[in-house]
């Protein structure tokens, strides 16, 4: 097999592994730590921490641990977090979230160089176009990273399933459901029993020995990765503040204040469908139990269509796939204004989720590819801008989830999208501008930028 792509596959499976954990735990915080909302609050926490590690952490880290040795310290981090869940308190769980937070950042920008390097290492070796291949690498990383959805929420649901009672929910119960919701607290209709210690302890610890793996794969299998770009960096020696400012920085450039709106949409999306389409529309009609369920399904059609994307980019273009992405989310906007959610109707509860996992996976991988071709000579500051302002999308979007109507979330969001796609726009119109000899933006003109490409993330970290 060839060495990049091992790499490639090594930190894939290793990110599996990682996020099958960490994706269940989160989805199960504010059931499993309901008391005085300890489990809402360390989510905002981590995703404040996360916000604070964007805006330094990740170039620091990177030039001085290297790529391999960031991802798997920071996969560190998010071991910590299921230690934490074992004796949950505002004093186990609060800290674990903050160290989850701050690994958050430089474990997504470190993957985020490493493919980039990696990939523009085997174009220069095999003559081909770099972005291509990054595409493509990035493409593999999401189809094997996105189905951890399927295994985190599949473990948790067969371990909890002894302990799940379903329950007639009445006509009245129904009426509150969907766009026009009563700002109820619809899990109260589902009648779940809590789940015992004995399964709670017995889930945390294959998520925990799940993490564990994905720490020794990384340090065991995968090698430290270097570019030449680097190195001849290492002969400037920046100084400590103007590396602790890089992020900062980067904003100079009119391009990444552009992809602002477009970075924070992907947040918007994913905590719209974590947090407000399963509770409003699964679990007030459905019930809990169901809830698995419709993420398995968003989580197998986003890793599916991540490769897909991944491959197909080259001969579309990304201009096309974000198209695509947005009136694919436009229309399940408005099919979600409008619907009113009934048991009935089972099958539409799950054309949703993979609906919006078709689009998510153009967001993340056309997303960080964009980064990857704009901004190949910063790329550790690039990607830890992404990492914070798809973060803000997240707080943002959890902030206000407990305050306003669904209805107004999704306006919300269709505003954001349209935004998002304004200034996307004017990005490739500079880029096209700035390019003229290029029958398309896809392809930068100058030589030493065609072994540049694309970057992706995830899930909400």
């Amino acid at each position: 097999m060839e060495r990049n792509l091992k790499n490639v596959l090594i930190i894939s499976f290793g990110f599996l592994l990682l996020f099958t954990a960490y994706g269940g735990l989160q989805s199960l915080q504010s059931s499993l730590h309901s008391e005085e909302g300890l489990g809402v609050a360390s989510l905002s926490v981590l995703y404040a921490a996360l916000i604070l590690s964007s805006m330094f952490l990740p170039p620091i880290l990177i030039k001085k641990l290297g790529c391999k040795w960031t991802i798997a310290g920071s996969m560190c981090c998010y071991i910590a977090f299921s230690l934490g869940n074992f004796y949950a308190s505002w004093y186990t769980l609060i800290p674990t979230s903050v160290i989850l937070g701050l690994g958050g950042a430089p474990l997504w920008s470190a993957k985020c160089t490493y493919l980039t390097i990696a990939g523009n290492s085997y174009a220069e070796k095999a003559g081909k176009n770099g972005k291509d291949i990054i595409n493509q690498y990035f493409g593999v990383f999401f189809l094997i990273f996105q189905s951890s959805g399927i295994w985190g929420n599949l473990i948790s649901s067969l371990i909890f399933s002894q302990a799940s009672n379903k329950v007639e929910i009445s006509e009245e119960n129904l009426a509150c459901c969907g766009a026009y919701d009563c700002m109820t607290d619809t899990t109260n209709t589902t009648g779940s029993a809590e789940p015992s210690n004995s399964l709670i302890y017995t889930l945390l610890g294959i998520y925990t020995a799940s993490g564990v793996l994905a720490v020794l794969l990384i340090v065991i299998f995968l090698d430290q990765i270097k570019s030449d770009q680097a190195e001849t960096e290492k002969l400037e020696t920046p100084s400590f503040w103007s590396t602790f400012l890089a992020t900062f920085q980067h904003l100079k450039d009119k391009r990444q204040c552009l992809l602002i709106p477009l970075t924070m949409y992907s947040g918007f999306e994913q905590g719209f469908l974590s947090g407000d389409y399963t509770k409003t529309y699964v679990t007030c009609a459905l019930g809990i139990h169901y809830v698995g369920y419709a993420m398995i399904c968003f989580a197998a059609v986003n890793s599916l269509c991540s490769l897909l994307f991944g491959k197909i980019s080259q001969f579309t273009g990304r201009k096309l796939l974000f198209a695509l992405a947005t009136v694919t989310n436009i229309a399940c906007i408005i099919a979600l204004l409008l619907w009113k959610p009934h048991p009935k109707q089972l099958a539409v509860f799950f054309v949703f989720p993979a609906l919006w996992g078709l689009s998510d996976a153009i967001w993340q991988t056309q997303t960080n590819g964009l980064y990857g071709v704009l901004f190949e000579k910063h790329k550790e500051a690039a990607f830890a801008n992404y990492r914070l302002w798809e973060s803000v999308g997240f707080v943002i979007a959890f902030g206000y989830s407990t305050k306003l109507q669904v209805y107004i979330k999704l306006y919300i969001l269709l505003s954001v999208l349209v935004l998002s796609m304004v200034t996307y726009g004017v990005v490739e119109y500079l880029e096209a501008k700035s390019s003229p000899g290029t029958p398309t933006a896809e392809t930068p003109t100058a030589a030493k930028k065609e072994n540049v490409g694309p970057l992706t993330q995830e899930t909400p970290m």
